[in-house]
């Protein structure tokens, strides 16, 4: 296997945020599920807009933060995502550039508009999304290079692609891509009602063997297993986990290095990775942001990443991080 010119390639939906706080009857009064994500059309999005109080807008996504964040830290970092030729879509390709983050995905020049997430935040920091997918759902497999997929250690992969059809079209293209390269594949859930949406099809993805790595926050892996013990989650993915080792072995692929730690200091945003697992499983708290307070925990319990990024990790979190994930 030849060396990774990038460590991390992600795909996902590439948005622009637009945040503003709110109060919890705003959320009422807009037949809003406080806590999660909504796919709106268009007219919705624009009434939500007109509702909503003085906003900010930032270049964003689940994927594409993550990937900005990992960035920051000095890995070769890469994105996948579809907007239009547009002024929101240019906004986007500069912002995630300027990151130092490759970006090479042709933008649109006909079809829907650039995509855009209005987030409202609640006092008790608390987001809940409204997503406008716009030409984000216009991803296809044809986006995917494969030579960028077989160049990249990790291809990381967003839940919210699983809505779009030609998305999760890349998303299945990116992640046999990566596995025919020996690279890793990893998968955020992204948020509980995506899961509720896709909850057997992304079970398939851990049994196959699709993903190596999983992410998800508490409410998200109880969800995917209908129970509401935490606990008993977790049981039921390492059987997952177990099986699909077995299965793995059969066809002669190696499964990935155990990641393996306890519950830990809330310093870093992981509360749990459940130990002598074949699938690494990170487990984040709920209601933080994917942007730099997730990306560096993602990074470092991944354990997959060159020394001058764990490096740099180390020296930001010091005991709490190498606590955590101990010598590479």
């Amino acid at each position: 296997m030849t060396a990774a010119s990038y460590d991390v390639v992600g795909l996902g939906n590439a948005i622009v945020d637009v945040i503003a706080r709110a109060e919890d009857d705003f959320l009422i009064g807009h037949g809003m599920r406080k806590g999660a994500m909504a796919l709106i059309e268009e007219p919705r999005a624009e009434a939500i807009y007109a509702a909503m109080g003085p906003a900010i807008e930032i270049s964003g996504g689940s994927a594409a933060n993550t990937i900005a964040g990992i960035a920051s830290f000095g890995a070769r970092a890469a994105f996948v995502g579809k907007v239009k030729d547009d002024v929101l879509g240019r906004a986007f390709a500069h912002d995630i550039r300027s990151a130092g983050v490759k970006f090479a995905t042709p933008l649109a020049t006909s079809g829907p508009s650039t995509a855009r997430s209005y987030i409202l935040v609640t006092p008790d920091g608390e987001r809940t999304m409204n997503t406008y997918l716009g030409a984000a759902q216009r991803l296809a497999p044809e986006d995917v290079d494969p030579g960028l997929v077989a160049a990249s250690a990790i291809t990381y992969l967003e839940g919210y692609l699983w809505d779009p059809r030609d998305a999760k079209d890349a998303f299945v293209k990116a992640a046999t891509l990566a596995h025919e390269a020996r690279r890793l594949v990893a998968l955020t859930l992204s948020d509980a009602f995506c899961v509720d949406r896709w909850r057997d099809e992304f079970l398939d993805l851990i049994r196959k063997r699709t993903v190596d790595v999983l992410f998800a926050n508490e409410a998200e892996l109880k969800s995917l297993y209908q129970t509401a013990d935490f606990d008993t989650a977790v049981a039921a993915l390492r059987a997952d986990a177990l099986a699909s080792r077995h299965g793995s072995a059969r066809a002669g692929v190696s499964p990935p290095r155990l990641t393996s730690a306890s519950k830990s200091s809330a310093c870093v945003p992981c509360t749990y990775v459940a130990p002598s697992t074949p699938l690494p499983i990170m487990i984040f708290m709920p209601g933080v942001f994917d942007a730099s307070v997730t990306a560096p925990a993602k990074i470092a319990l991944m354990r997959y990443l060159p020394p001058v990024l764990l490096s740099s990790l180390s020296s930001m979190y010091g005991s709490v991080y190498r606590t955590m994930v101990g010598s590479k």
